[in-house]
């Protein structure tokens, strides 16, 4: 059936609008600031082949994960066993593609009896009934790591089953909140229920159906079109991450072969570390979904997604090994992922140094706190990603101090609101000066954010890339690494990365500092005019102007001392 350009891109923007609806709704109504402040979700729209139309992304990289949970699940329960009102949810991490906490909510869109579609949110639950509240940094199998629910319907037929509910609750240390944000899941879902339904109505079914394919095929048209102007070749590239969370002294290697040909797009993982002891190993779909990311990222940035776009992406991952896990192996530290669009870029930049950034901070530099409140006696539990510096690029610097490149919908979370639900203050927060790579154009610098604590608690920092730095590119510098600091100033302080220390007490301090980017091209060749302005404005110390881009500068009068950065330079 044909259908004209016009009802295509109406029926296109109604997905959109659609999904963008589930997003205000689910962030209006969740209870945790991780899902309405930090934004750390994914969801999106899908056809009755599983097919994803539309996405209002938080955590970019769970919605292509989510096509990955959606296929399994209905696989398990079986699509013929769906009827309308059916509401599934899964935390079985192999099929969901991340840990048992990062829930998938499915619910299948009827009309007129006949299954035409799906919605899909996959959101972070703050407890459930995990070994330990909070996260897990050392878990050594999945049956650590809480509450495993296989593609189970929550609501059957329109019916809510109250035994899942109450299962939920009674393995929740924070049950208010967990059912919470569950129904503003279910709410979520049900209204990108209706607007589906409702273009059904509107439209007629098969003018919806025959759109549905228009608009994935342009998709696959214009990332062809892209790919298409791509240099073609084979390149490879690798990089580490801290540890496993056990074995604290053996990095884990990242290693990846990206191949672009005039048809596909080819990302593969093989010669990556193998299956990790501690909880660093990645489900499929995530390790397909942060490879999707990059690909969409080289291709169609300004495009939104839907699955005609990945058409030409191949992921190669071995099973068994830390980018493929398998039961039982923990995968409750996702961080290598976070890693992966990196390593991907670092391939890329040997082929289309142009079109590449160097490395970003590398991390989210995530701090959470948690105990019992003071006040109120009831458990407290919040959490806060960390902005890095970007990498810099030919033509210009990079950002500062922005949320990292695989979590690009995500938000920190406000210093009011921290304060304002856990007995701490934050003492400081800015920019980190030096921090980002030196280069003809400069690394992004990233941030510095000090936590004080005013009565007992928990302290984790979930940070896995402070052992290697940010690289530079071209003859840029690398950046500095980031870093987590506990006890500061005292005969206890400790300067790691991951950690999780149960017996803080009132006054103690955490001190989180961010990543920065990796420079690009020769310091030297940098305007000292702009070097004088970074000084100014506090990205780039005095002395880092002198020894790293060879500009004297007189700070009395902020002018560059033309004579002296001539003999330096020279």
């Amino acid at each position: 059936m044909a259908v004209d350009p016009i009802t295509v891109e109406v029926i296109h923007n109604y997905y959109l609008s659609a999904a963008r609806e589930m997003e205000r709704n689910l962030m209006r109504t969740a209870y945790t600031t991780i899902v309405y402040e930090i934004r750390d979700f994914g969801l999106g729209i899908y056809d009755k082949n599983f097919r994803m139309m539309a996405e209002s992304p938080g955590l970019a990289v769970f919605t292509c994960g989510n096509d990955y949970g959606l296929h399994k699940s209905i696989e398990f329960i079986g699509i013929e066993n769906l009827e309308p009102g059916d509401f599934i949810l899964t935390s079985y991490p192999y099929w969901s593609s991340a840990h048992p906490m990062d829930v998938l909510a499915i619910s299948p869109i009827f009309y007129q009896e006949e299954l035409i579609g799906f919605t899909a949110i996959k959101q972070h639950w703050v407890d459930l009934g995990q070994k330990e509240a909070g996260y897990m940094l050392d878990s050594t199998d999945v049956f650590q790591e809480g509450l495993i629910m296989p593609a189970m319907k929550l609501y059957r037929g329109g019916v809510r089953n109250e035994e899942i509910v109450n299962l939920i609750r009674f393995n929740s240390r924070i049950p208010d909140r967990v059912i919470g944000d569950m129904n503003a899941q279910i709410s979520a879902c049900r209204t990108g229920e209706r607007r589906v339904a409702e273009m059904a109505e509107r439209f007629g079914l098969d003018t919806l159906l025959a759109a549905i394919e228009e608009i994935l095929d342009h998709g696959e048209r214009i990332s062809r079109n892209r790919l298409a102007q791509l240099p073609k070749g084979s390149w490879v590239a690798e990089d580490f991450a801290d540890d496993d969370g056990i074995h604290r002294d053996q990095m884990l290697k990242l290693k990846c072969t990206v191949t672009v040909t005039d048809d596909e797009f080819i990302v593969d993982w093989t010669g990556s570390h193998p299956r990790t002891y501690g909880p660093m190993n990645l489900p499929i779909g995530l390790t397909t979904g942060v490879s999707g990311l990059a690909f969409k990222g080289i291709t169609t940035p300004d495009y939104p997604a839907n699955s005609g776009h990945y058409r030409p992406l191949k992921v190669i991952a071995p099973a068994g090994t830390l980018v493929h896990a398998l039961p039982p192996a923990p995968t409750f530290t996702l961080w290598a992922g976070l890693l992966m669009p990196e390593v991907i870029m670092k391939a890329l930049s040997q082929g289309m140094a142009e079109h590449i950034p160097a490395c970003s901070g590398g991390d989210i530099f995530s701090v959470m706190g948690l105990g019992i409140h003071p006040e109120t006696g009831l458990h407290w539990l919040e959490a806060n990603n960390e902005a890095v510096g970007f990498g810099a690029f030919e033509g210009n610097d990079g950002e500062d101090g922005i949320m990292h490149l695989s979590e690009p919908g995500c938000r920190n979370n406000p210093i009011e609101v921290m304060e304002t639900k856990g007995p701490w203050i934050i003492e400081n927060y800015g920019l980190r000066q030096d921090s980002g790579g030196p280069g003809e154009f400069r690394g992004g610098v990233g941030v510095t954010r000090t936590y004080r604590f005013l009565h007992h608690s928990h302290v984790l920092s979930i940070v896995k890339k402070t052992k290697s730095a940010p690289w530079g590119m071209h003859g840029g510098s690398d950046g500095e690494a980031g870093t987590v600091t506990i006890w500061p100033g005292t005969e206890r302080e400790r300067v790691n990365g991951a950690l999780h220390e149960k017996d803080l007490q009132a006054e103690d301090v955490l001190i989180n500092r961010s990543g920065g980017g990796g420079g690009w091209g020769n310091p030297l060749l940098r305007d000292p005019q702009q070097v004088l302005e970074d000084v100014r404005n506090g990205f780039v110390s005095a002395r880092s102007a002198r020894e790293d881009y060879g500009v004297a500068i007189h700070t009395a009068d902020w002018t560059v001392d033309e004579a002296a950065t001539a003999a330096l330079r020279a």
